[in-house]
């Protein structure tokens, strides 16, 4: 009878881990699907380009906003209950969107969407912590969440453009309600109510405020400011805000008994090092998922469901990496895994540096799944020893953290990458332009002449942005040996890695 009730509890554990999934998947899908949206809503809705951004900016700024402030409520009024109001809120948001008559209720809804949902990855990741008791069950399963974290980025053009051709856009929102209420009642079945030790009911409004406007200001800069210029006006007020914000808002922390964010996970070396990790890692991720659809469509020839399909082995070589990472815990130590799979990563982002418009999608496909697999298979690693570098009562607040680090660093991704590929590729047409010649006056001539020196400014910029990102990720991994697990840590009960 005790074999068959701890079989019964082994089997609810892996099912609590199905139902975070569920959700993690759902809110991060519908922040990459959106995006393939944007034509069909600029033409029902007559609006411009620059005016549509806002649909996924304003559930970017809402997102990263909140999160931090999810985490510290789950902790303290229990994760069940604010797991609960995040996802009712999401599929309430997502008929809302479904329904939005114009482009300003559309942004209005979409901000309550990316608020509704940022309750989501704080709380799964303490849910799963507080689930899993026992250590390597605990690493495997982080390992396998954040995988599933990251596939949705992957998956959301794939499942996203098929859904807008057969139907609309507002499919795209229509589709999270029954979705959604699947994973509601999984949740209400199987999630167990938790919070953190030692807590009391009093609240940091003021660090929440000026934590708010720091993340909207960072994160508004991030998504625009190459639309503005990054030395133009309006960006340097976001940036001075941003700055001046973070400032009071350290003060605010530095008084308060029951911060926000604990600062003093600042002062833990393997938390901090971890993060650092994880934002050059994420940043890789996203910035080239970023990149490689652009590249496929314009220099290819691809439309958006062939360029879906290059990811599919990405997806897959990443969910088949962080479980056989997680299996390494206990065994090896955690800054080997991190230094090997970020050095596997790294290669993979070289390789990309070398496809060009005469590339097969085989060319494409390898170096993806090089540098997914690497990205996979540290990834249990990385989220646990967030977990693990904090007392179990904090872990909401760590992994709000976390998940701040991962949306920022996709940001801080696209920005750069794009950003770098733009000037590059003015800098590559001047310095062509002066070291070729045509002996021709014939128009069509020249504008063949012309088209080549572009052509070959914009492939070997994308080859420069790749390369840059790759001695990136080789820096990440080497910074990966400053990672050092606290020997006193391995004596608490959820704390067992090895040293």
């Amino acid at each position: 009878m005790s074999d068959n009730n701890a079989g019964q509890k082994s089997n609810v554990r892996w099912w609590v881990l199905f139902t975070v999934i569920v959700g993690t998947f759902l809110g991060r899908l519908d922040q990459t699907v959106v995006n393939l949206a944007l034509p069909k809503i600029i033409g029902d809705f007559g609006v411009n380009i620059s005016n549509a951004a806002w649909v996924s900016t304003a559930y970017i700024l809402a997102n990263a906003v909140f999160v931090p402030v999810w985490g510290k409520l789950g902790d303290t009024a229990g994760r069940k209950r604010i797991y609960l109001i995040g996802f009712v809120g999401f599929i309430v948001a997502s008929g809302l969107c479904a329904i939005a008559w114009n482009l300003t209720s559309m942004i209005v809804f979409r901000v309550i969407q990316g608020f509704a949902v940022s309750a989501d990855y704080p709380t799964a990741m303490a849910i799963i912590a507080v689930t899993f008791s026992n250590a390597k069950e605990r690493a495997q399963a982080l390992g396998i969440w954040s995988g599933a974290f990251a596939v949705a980025s992957v998956f959301g053009p794939l499942i996203g453009g098929p859904i807008i051709d057969h139907f609309s856009w507002r499919a795209v929102f229509f589709i999270n309600i029954p979705l959604g209420i699947f994973g509601l009642v999984l949740a209400l079945r199987y999630i167990s109510e938790s919070v953190g030790e030692k807590r009391n009911v009093k609240f940091d409004w003021w660090g929440s405020i000026t934590l708010g406007v720091t993340l909207f200001a960072l994160t508004l800069v991030l998504d625009q400011g190459q639309t503005w210029g990054w030395l133009s006006l309006a960006s340097i007020f976001w940036y001075a805000l941003t700055v001046i914000f973070a400032i009071i808002f350290y003060r605010v922390e530095t008084r308060q008994s029951e911060p926000i964010i604990n600062l003093g996970f600042f002062k833990i070396g393997t938390f901090v090092n971890t993060l650092i990790n994880n934002f050059i890692v994420f940043m890789a991720l996203i910035g080239a998922i970023f990149l490689i659809p652009i590249f496929a469509e314009t220099f290819l020839g691809y439309n958006a469901t062939q360029t879906g399909y290059l990811f599919i082995p990405l997806a897959v070589a990443l969910m088949a990496a962080s479980p056989l990472g997680g299996m390494l815990i206990g065994r090896v130590k955690p800054s080997y895994v991190i230094f090997v799979s970020t050095l596997v990563a790294g290669l993979g982002m070289f390789l990309l540096s070398y496809i060009d418009p005469r590339s097969t999608a085989l060319d494409i496909i390898i170096p993806l799944c090089v540098l997914s697999f690497g990205l996979g298979f540290g990834m249990a690693q990385r989220t646990n020893l967030v977990a693990v570098a904090v007392p179990k009562e904090d872990i909401g607040e760590a992994s709000a953290i976390l998940a701040l680090v991962r949306n920022i660093s996709g940001a801080f991704g696209v920005a750069i990458f794009s950003t770098i590929l733009s000037t590059k590729i003015s800098s590559n047409v001047i310095t062509i332009s002066k070291n070729s010649v045509i002996h021709s006056v014939r128009p069509q001539l020249v504008r063949q002449f012309i088209a080549l020196i572009e052509l070959k400014a914009q492939v070997s910029s994308y080859a420069f942005v790749f390369k840059t990102a790759a001695g990136l990720i080789f820096f990440g991994a080497f910074a990966a040996f400053l990672i050092r697990v606290p020997k006193e840590a391995i004596t608490h009960e959820h704390h067992v890695i090895a040293e």
